[in-house]
């Protein structure tokens, strides 16, 4: 069965949920986070697009309402015992099937904690639920309560970090053997792809991001690819995933000479890197971090060329982004603590020069300081 954690783990994964539950008077949770139903269970789907919730009661009582596709992916992948098919049909709702469960388990007229914050319970689906829930229970929003407890991970979980970075590495020197002029973007992404998936990596959270020429300060994927010229600028961002566990790197690299600009920017961004991952130790705030960012490149001259954040954490994340909580941005003061898995990029973007700078790559946070899960340098130049 394709469950990768321990019966022991998931057990005290749910104790954690539950004393949580009891220290804010909750009765229950309703989970619409697809990064918490697997983080509890190892349940693994992407058919949160459609309506689906798990329930856990402050007993560690747990019941599952699912379509029957994803029921079937439940039964192999997670360690839920009791698991409810709600059926597609034009008059269907699934909220009423949800309030029964909730019933069930003794939770009419009190307190349940809701994962509003998800991309599996859209503004429709909400409202079904609150009309149906209303008069029923009270719903409390709780959409930190697992991801908070996420947030610092397990050593079976920092195992899996730690092999996420050495597929991100594998991916990025593929990059490097075919970034010369010539060659389209599509074959990059190919064999980046390519290698996670042949040492039994994952899909990420979201695309991996590829841009030349102008488009390299498009820090998103868009549709269409490029051939590399001559003289061109390249910028990528992608993460090894093993057992949707994240590492996230970034690079610009120049093909062909760099310019003096161009090596400035690569100089100090590089830099404010090192300096940023200089603050990411316990005790600092993800403020800390951004604010060693900002100082290199403030002093420099780069004040206008800079993003407002300078990464985030990385965990288990489902599409559509890697994206985890916290993130690295002005003032943030959430406390960093052992444990905790975060990406750093230091960015610069010249908009009038369309020039970029990017290196990224993520960290663990040790007792003292950090591991970098990446062996890479931060050359300019794939040679």
């Amino acid at each position: 069965m394709p469950i990768f954690f321990s019966k022991k783990e998931f057990a005290d994964r749910r104790k954690a949920v539950c004393r949580e539950l009891k220290k804010r008077d909750l009765d229950g949770l309703l989970m619409f986070r697809q990064e918490s139903m697997y983080w509890l269970t190892g349940f693994d789907t992407f058919g949160y697009c459609f309506f689906q919730s798990l329930y856990l009661g402050a007993d560690g009582k747990m019941t599952l309402l699912t379509r029957y596709p994803d029921a079937i992916v439940a039964r192999q992948t997670s360690v839920i015992e009791d698991i409810r098919v709600w059926t597609n049909l034009p008059d269907a709702d699934p909220t009423l099937e949800l309030r029964d469960i909730v019933a069930e388990h003794g939770g009419k007229g009190g307190r349940m904690g809701i994962e509003y914050d998800a991309y599996g319970l859209t503004a429709a689906i909400y409202r079904q639920l609150a009309a149906t829930m209303t008069g029923f229970c009270n719903l409390e929003d709780s959409s930190d309560l697992i991801t908070k407890l996420r947030l610092i991970k397990s050593p079976a979980e920092l195992k899996m970090a730690r092999r996420a970075g050495e597929l991100a590495d594998l991916a990025l020197q593929e990059c490097l053997r075919l970034a010369k002029p010539g060659t389209n973007t599509g074959e990059i992404l190919s064999r980046m792809q390519g290698i996670v998936f042949e040492n039994d990596g994952d899909y990420s959270g979201n695309e991996f991001i590829i841009g030349a020429g102008e488009r390299a300060l498009v820090g998103r994927y868009i549709s269409g690819k490029q051939t590399l010229k001559k003289t061109d600028q390249l910028t990528i961002e992608w993460a090894g995933v093993y057992r949707h566990y994240h590492a996230a790197m970034m690079r610009t690299l120049v093909i062909g000479k760099p310019s003096k600009r161009q090596l400035d920017m690569h100089k100090w961004s590089v830099e404010a890197h090192h300096a940023s991952a200089e603050a990411l130790k316990p005790g600092n705030t993800c403020g800390d971090v951004f604010a060693a960012y900002a100082r290199v490149l403030d002093k420099n001259g780069y004040k206008k060329h800079r993003h407002t954040a300078t990464g985030y954490s990385m965990g288990t994340t489902y599409p559509p982004s890697w994206m985890d909580w916290p993130m690295f941005w002005e003032g943030n003061p959430v406390v960093i603590e052992p444990g905790m898995v975060f990406f750093i990029h230091t960015l610069i973007f010249d908009q009038k020069r369309m020039l970029a700078a990017a290196p990224g790559q993520s960290y663990i946070v040790g007792a003292k300081g950090n591991e970098p899960l990446s062996k890479m340098p931060f050359d300019l130049t794939p040679g």
